[in-house]
């Protein structure tokens, strides 16, 4: 096997540090202020050398006695050097503002040459200045804005070379990996996954026999079913380099992106082949094209270089795609046929004995209380993910900690499954006694209804302490786990969801009613037009399903059945709700002092457990009128 390296860790260059950035910037603005020193000192006549300061008298008569070299006028002020030879220094002297040399008795000096007298304008340093600024500063900000721009265009060119790098994490060199000893439940999942470890292994076993390595392996099924658990595992066994990307991970907001990302984390794969390529939630790239799409649109630019690349594999290039996905049926049909997705496996959710393994894994390495039952919790949690049963084992232990207990027990288990189930206790919710009585009733209406029709599943428990969005809870629990559910069941379901509105008007009449079962009633509706459009059980549409929510060319979603169609099936819904309506009236008026009883045992204790409550029921009948004819 190749040896493949992880360059996710390579130094990227360093920074100046402030060290640096002050020994830049003191040199850039003494070079500036030199320069305008210069400029300052050019203008100025003087420069730096010293003067005797003599009235404009002795400086006529100096030079009437040919003392004199030079003398430069600037505005009033004479700047005077005298000849080689005489004891005299560099002299200065001012001469009155309104008159000149020629009045100030320099008139036989200048006229018989004795003196060369220069005039030069009179120096405005302020003026000076503000010309070297109108230089200067231009200069300055242009340099600046020059710096910017070359910054700039160096990080988008580093960004734009990063922007068709795929993200992808590279796992394979970890001292512990993932084997599918980590991996609980779904034993037929690991079994198609076996063949794929073994391929990666041994690939001449199956060349010999003129067998094909499956280019793409679909992992489908629920949120938390261990998907990329199950991914991670095949990598550890087959022990190759194992490429993650998640589908939006391909998505920018430059055209052509995404494609080339593709490019690059399919070449990175091939370079440390043999490898698995894992793309999570791959629906993200490769929903269905349709015709409000186009080339050139991203995602589909993206799919489209999936599709070339897994079409353009060598059969030994030793390269599997492995994907995973909650929603198959968005996924184009290209993708997945045979030739690039060969193979599609199910991460189902798990059953009972799964769920045993599940928990004692996520438990292995908590202290619990010899008396906690790992059974008894997986039987509770029918229809949970991994990911679920993952939550309710790390809740309990928080529950423990927070009771400051030293090791897991019964109760934090129950707390944690309830928690996550229904929502934590709201203990902060203070009901009067009125409310009090309205939620008694109403969740003993439930528990009656459930008790006493036969394809109810058995009522758990029943408590008035308010929860999550709820005032109090009634919980039916499956005695084991089951795929199907016939009609006679989703009807006791309906009929036990009214229990709770029907209790409220046998205690308080029609026009006492509360809020409390807006979700029962939400939920009724809900079953019973999935009942009836979906799962083709209405009594006149039976065995007729009709989607309602198909997408149109526009992009809109239209019923794709009549109004004619319609109106049968809001007939068929009302009828469901009606009959479900007066099967639990018929089974609370047949059992009155029973929901008394329970009522008051509920204001009592505020929580039963199921063996108190089949105790309390216990005599309690089914009416003729709430019997189905089966």
């Amino acid at each position: 096997m190749p040896e493949y390296k992880n360059t996710a860790g390579r130094k990227k260059p360093q920074k100046p540090n402030k060290v640096t950035t002050f020994i830049r910037l003191a040199i850039f603005w003494l070079l500036i202020l030199t320069m305008f020193a210069a400029l300052l000192g050019a203008g100025t006549g003087g420069g730096s050398v010293s003067y005797d300061e003599k009235s404009i008298t002795e400086i006529a008569k100096l030079a009437n006695e040919e003392k004199l070299e030079k003398i430069v006028v600037e505005g009033d002020t004479l700047y005077v050097t005298p000849k080689e030879g005489t004891d005299l220094k560099n002299m200065i002297s001012r001469k009155e503002s309104s008159g000149t040399l020629m009045e100030q008795g320099f008139e036989a000096a200048v006229n018989e040459g004795k003196v060369s007298i220069e005039v030069r304008e009179d120096v405005d340093v302020f003026g000076v200045i503000i010309n070297v600024a109108t230089i200067v500063v231009p200069l300055i900000i242009l340099g600046g804005f020059l710096i910017y721009m070359i910054r700039q265009a160096q990080n988008m060119n580093n960004q734009s070379m990063g922007f068709g790098k795929a993200k992808a994490r590279l796992y394979g060199n970890e001292k512990k990996k993932i084997t599918f000893e980590d991996v609980a439940g779904n034993e037929a999942a690991k079994q198609d996954l076996t063949e794929i470890v073994d391929f990666l292994k041994n690939p001449k076993k199956y060349e010999k026999l003129g067998a094909k390595i499956p280019r793409g392996v679909l992992l489908a099924g629920d949120p938390g079913t261990g998907k990329t658990l199950m991914a991670r595992a095949v990598a550890g066994e087959a022990g190759v380099p194992f490429f993650s990307i998640s589908g939006s991970e391909f998505a920018e907001m430059f055209v052509g992106v995404g494609a080339s990302r593709v490019r690059d984390l399919f070449g990175k794969a091939k370079k440390n082949a043999p490898s698995i390529i894992f793309i999570d939630e791959i629906d993200a790239v490769a929903h269905k094209r349709d015709a409000r799409g186009g080339a050139g649109r991203e995602d589909e630019q993206t799919l489209n270089q999936i599709l070339v690349e897994m079409d353009g594999f060598d059969n030994d290039t030793g390269v599997i795609v492995m994907a995973a996905t909650n929603r198959v049926d968005m996924l184009d049909k290209a993708l997945l046929r045979p030739g690039r997705f060969d193979r599609h496996v199910n991460v189902t959710l798990p059953e009972r004995k799964d769920r045993v393994e599940i928990l004692k894994v996520h438990f292995k390495n908590k202290p619990i209380a010899e008396d906690v039952k790992i059974d008894a919790l997986a039987a509770k949690t029918a229809g949970s993910s991994g990911a679920d049963l993952a939550n309710i084992a790390n809740e309990a232990a928080i529950a423990a900690a927070r009771n400051n207990r030293k090791e897991i027990t019964n109760a934090d288990i129950t707390e944690a499954f309830e928690r996550i189930a229904i929502g934590p206790e709201r203990k902060s919710k203070v009901m009067n006694d009125q409310e009090r009585k309205i939620t008694a009733y109403h969740e003993a209406g439930h528990a009656i209804v459930g008790h006493v029709l036969p394809d109810s599943d058995p009522v758990h428990k029943v408590t008035i302490i308010p929860r999550g969005h709820t005032g109090g809870v009634t919980w039916f629990l499956p005695p084991e786990d089951r795929s199907y559910k016939n009609i006679y069941e989703l009807k006791d379901v309906l009929a036990r969801a009214m229990g709770g509105r029907v209790a409220e008007r046998l205690i308080l009449g029609t026009e006492g009613i509360t809020t409390g079962a807006s979700s029962d009633l939400q939920h009724v509706a809900e079953l019973a037009r999935e009942m009836v459009t979906q799962e083709g059980m209405g009594s006149k549409l039976r065995d007729q399903v009709f989607n309602s929510d198909e997408v149109n060319f526009f992009g809109d979603r239209a019923k794709i059945y009549s109004e004619k169609t319609s109106e049968v099936i809001d007939a068929e819904i009302e009828a469901l709700n009606k009959e479900a309506g007066q099967r639990a009236e018929a089974v609370l008026k047949a059992n009155r002092k029973y929901l008394d009883a329970l009522a008051a045992a509920l204001l009592e204790k505020e929580t039963l457990e199921e063996d108190e409550v089949a105790k309390i029921l216990e005599g309690a009948t089914l009416p003729e009128l709430a019997k189905l004819h089966k």
